[in-house]
């Protein structure tokens, strides 16, 4: 019961929750209690009663050691308070790139009726007359002070500069893609992904979906009633359209695992391979989230794309995603490019396979630099990203624009967590010759706002057993993306003989205790979604005992 509430509050009116990642430890987040007061409106509107609910909050640029740790346990904890609270559906609000995915994995695996609503992107900042993208010019300025280029003091105003408004990255990086993607998947309203988040409309429509939320529960609309494989297809063509970032597979991956839907890596080639780049946004780009939105938004996009979309594939209102791309237009052939004159043919994600990734590795081509789509060169090994810290800027590393940069114990098992250093800084003596990109291979992650030529996911990781392990510098190495490989030329003998060495061996040493322990003992490797073993299927909103 709670205080100061009538009676008639419980008289057969939906008790709908608000799952609410606000935190002024994740900025991306910190305007979600002002739209949590829209959700909560559009409840009562339609006669539900709304309960907000403080879930866990990962703001990527705060939490240690990496984000990706805490996903898992924000949607077990999410999971367990929706299961375990007296609630009939839920609306999830989220922005930071780990929050949406962690939101959609809990409501997938407690199956009660659940709508997203995305923090949205921040808006376009200008540094000395030029617009910035959140992240991505981030790591270009940053090499540019580490070449000499630009003084520190500038890039710092820089910052300042760049981030002028509430939302997240305003780049086409994990949180704008998490978004966009959610959306196609079907669990967003038709037409909010990528609402700017100082935009009156972006309240207006979180009031709107707190409506939907009580009728979802009067009609019982629950995720699994929904989402399918079709859903995730139409995700997967998204995903490739709008030149996303690599780290949607291990999330849709992770959600698809909760549903109980057959989703490999495999499917994000098959499905996204040689669907056409369509959106101009940084990393692959030029323009900003908010250039996308008053350029048509994610509808017209999506609208280029129909006749590669599953057309029954629902939405969380009940109608096909397909029956909302007909009103649809492009405003902007800059920013959305029509699909007869791409801005890349074929962009989407890559799988690759061969000796150096058995399990199958991924690429964003549309990131890299296509002169390095194809290319053979000698390996410069790392054993973890404090030893790729102390060692990249010697002046006698051997290294030249033609190796390739191994950095290894960075997968989920390895770091723990899987953190975001797969793009890793260039050495300074090559940045100085004008180099600035690379081969890179790692079985960590990469932010969505990067950009290069980097080969990341790789599976089994180093510190499950992959042949990553077993590399060593001067190995040659083969990556040709059109063709799928990854290939570490040494005699298969030779390799047998190998053992890792004892500098690797003492970076994948286990955590003692607490969650990086439970974690590192039960976490699937990149190519299942790198959730935890017990958590993969969905449990129901059924509480298993009951004291009350």
């Amino acid at each position: 019961m709670r205080r100061g509430v009538p009676a008639t509050a419980f008289e057969g009116r939906p008790q709908i929750a608000i799952a609410n990642t606000a935190s002024d430890l994740t900025p991306c987040n910190s305007h979600l209690d002002e739209v949590a007061q829209s959700v909560k409106n559009g409840i009562y509107e339609a006669g539900g009663i709304p309960l907000e609910l403080p879930v866990v909050s990962l703001g990527e640029t705060q939490v240690r050691p990496t984000a990706m740790l805490w996903r898992n346990m924000a949607a077990m904890a999410t999971e367990e308070m929706l299961r375990a609270n007296p609630i009939d559906g839920v609306v999830l609000l989220g922005g930071c790139d780990k929050t949406i995915p962690a939101l959609l994995m809990a409501a997938a695996s407690v199956d009660l009726p659940a709508v997203v609503v995305p923090g949205g992107p921040m808006l376009t900042g200008h540094f000395r007359g030029e617009a910035l993208g959140c992240g991505t010019d981030v790591w270009r300025l940053s090499e540019e002070v580490r070449a000499g280029s630009l003084s520190e003091e500038m890039f710092l105003r820089s910052e300042s500069s760049m981030i002028r408004s509430k939302g997240h990255c305003n780049t086409m990086g994990t949180a704008s893609t998490m978004a966009l993607v959610a959306e196609a998947l079907g669990t967003i309203i038709p037409g909010l992904a990528g609402t700017p988040a100082p935009d009156a409309r972006l309240l207006e429509a979180a009031h709107e979906t707190g409506r939907l939320a009580v009728q979802l529960v009067a009609e019982d609309r629950r995720p699994s009633t929904f989402l399918t494989k079709g859903s995730f297809h139409n995700a997967i063509v998204a995903l490739a359209a709008i030149g996303g970032s690599t780290n949607a597979v291990v999330h849709l991956l992770a959600i698809a695992g909760r549903l109980g839907i057959d989703l490999t890596i495999d499917d994000f080639d098959r499905i996204g391979a040689e669907v056409p780049l369509l959106v101009n946004l940084q990393p692959a780009g030029r323009y900003l989230m908010d250039d996308l939105y008053r350029a048509g938004g994610f509808l017209a996009v999506m609208r280029e794309v129909r006749d590669l979309l599953d057309p029954v594939a629902l939405t969380v209102t009940g109608k096909p995603f397909v029956d909302y791309l007909e009103d649809a237009r492009i405003w902007d052939a800059e920013v959305i490019t029509p699909r007869d004159s791409p801005l890349q043919p074929a962009a989407g994600i890559t799988v690759l396979r061969g000796s150096l990734a058995p399990g199958g590795a991924i690429i964003k081509p549309a990131a890299a630099s296509p002169h390095l789509l194809k290319h053979r060169g000698k390996a410069v090994v790392f054993d973890s990203v404090e030893d790729f810290h102390a060692r990249i800027d010697d002046p006698d590393l051997d290294i030249d624009a033609d190796s390739v940069m191994v950095l290894r114990g960075c997968g989920p098992k390895g770091y723990p967590g899987m953190p975001e250093v797969s793009n890793m800084p260039l050495p300074q003596k090559l940045l100085a010759q004008g180099v600035r990109d690379m081969v890179r291979i790692c079985d960590g992650r990469m932010s969505g706002t990067a950009y290069g030529t980097v080969v990341l996911h790789v599976t089994p990781e180093a510190a499950a057993g992959g042949p990553l392990a077993l590399v060593q510098t001067g190995d040659w190495i083969a990556l040709d993306v059109r063709a799928g490989r990854l290939e570490l030329d040494v005699p298969a003998d030779d390799l047998a003989a190998r053992t890792p060495n004892q500098a690797t061996l003492d970076a994948y040493a286990a955590p003692a205790r607490g969650w990086q322990r439970l974690y590192v003992d039960h976490v699937l490797q990149a190519d299942q979604g790198a959730d935890l073993d017990f958590l993969v299927g969905s449990s129901g909103s059924k509480v298993s005992r009951e004291s009350h």
